[in-house]
């Protein structure tokens, strides 16, 4: 027996204990001494077993029901059949007891007596134990189907992460296989230097590829940002400023693989490589001081953009594709916050939770 029938069983079995000491109670009259404490248990014995025994097939009938998926006027006819069968049987039960403890006579004495109300009860109690098999069976079924829809929009999130890293991943290797090709006809030792470097990189690239919600140390992703900057240090030479402030502390907390090359590699495009003059690009790690979280800022001294620009993912890495990622990989709980505008450069914070 699975768990959850075991535990409409044991809610069954606790309601018909709770109804028969309640009857005991009331039927008891304990100054009157032990005698009459035993009689009130052999009146709710003998009164209760029928509608707790066929309380045991309401169950069945109600599961039923709920699978036939019938309209309302239809499951109304249907229970209210089902509730003249319970009184009929339960005065049947109550006629065949009687026959075989007091003789036939008594038993239809006792039978013309409660007719009518054991009817009505039969009703009472037929539409209780119905309504609470319908509510047990449809907590279960709306658990059932919101573990359904939560492992459904898991598997959507983590199938929608792959996508994202997969788009993000070949606009690296295209960037960077042209440096290469560039370097090749200018500098056969910064070439070497660069495959090598190239060759790190690709390692990393490909060790990454493991599963979308991996982690990798903040050390390690510096490391490869550093490869990165450092080839296209070989193209761009002194036009290309970089500026690290990292905190210590923070480079063992675990962060999504390529989640700072692609926006280096924004600010590198976009405020670097268009200019003559270059410009700067800042990387920060430091530890929220209110919540432990790790906070990031990648910013850059170029022309900055406006929001329509903004919104147009400034011509190269997705930005809404990173802002997407993160808000994926962190179930909402991580930040990421882009701040630009015409000649006030670029910057992006991104907080991870701890």
């Amino acid at each position: 027996m699975r768990a959850d029938e075991r535990r409409v069983w044991l809610v069954y079995g606790g309601a018909c204990l709770l109804a028969w000491l309640l009857y005991v109670l009331a039927g008891a009259e304990f100054q009157r001494g032990l005698w009459q404490l035993w009689e009130a248990v052999y009146q709710a014995t003998l009164s209760l077993w029928p509608p707790m025994a066929l309380g045991i097939f309401v169950y069945p009938w109600v599961r039923r029901l709920q699978h036939l998926e019938a309209s309302p006027a239809t499951a109304l006819a249907l229970h209210a059949l089902g509730a003249l069968l319970f009184g009929a049987l339960w005065q049947m039960g109550e006629f065949a007891t009687a026959w075989i403890l007091y003789g036939v006579e008594h038993a239809r004495a006792v039978w013309a007596q409660t007719v009518l109300w054991r009817a009505i009860w039969g009703v009472l109690v037929y539409a209780a134990v119905a309504t609470g098999f319908t509510a047990m069976l449809q907590t279960r079924r709306a658990r059932a189907a919101a573990l359904s829809a939560a492992h459904a929009e898991s598997a959507l999130a983590r199938a929608e992460l792959a996508v994202i890293t997969g788009k993000l991943d070949p606009h690296f290797l295209f960037n960077t296989l042209n440096s290469i090709v560039a370097l090749t006809r200018k500098d056969a030792q910064a070439a070497e230097a660069a495959l090598l470097r190239f060759a790190a990189m690709l390692r990393y690239v490909l060790d990454s590829k493991r599963r979308a919600d991996d982690r990798v140390a903040l050390a390690d992703e510096v490391d490869f940002v550093r490869d990165y900057l450092a080839l296209e240090s070989l193209r761009l030479g002194t036009r290309l400023q970089v500026r690290w402030h990292l905190d210590p502390a923070t480079l063992q907390d675990e962060v999504p693989p390529l989640s700072l090359q692609p926006l280096v590699e924004n600010s590198v495009i976009h405020a670097i490589a268009p200019r003559p003059r270059g410009g700067t690009v800042s990387i920060h790690s430091h530890r929220d001081a209110e919540n432990e979280g790790l906070a990031l800022r990648i910013e850059d001294d170029g022309p900055g953009c406006d929001r329509a620009t903004l919104e147009g993912d400034r011509g190269g890495v997705g930005l809404a594709a990173l802002k997407r990622r993160f808000a994926l990989d962190y179930d909402g709980r991580a930040r990421f916050q882009v701040h630009t505008a015409p000649g006030a450069g670029f910057r992006v914070e991104v907080w991870i939770p701890r």
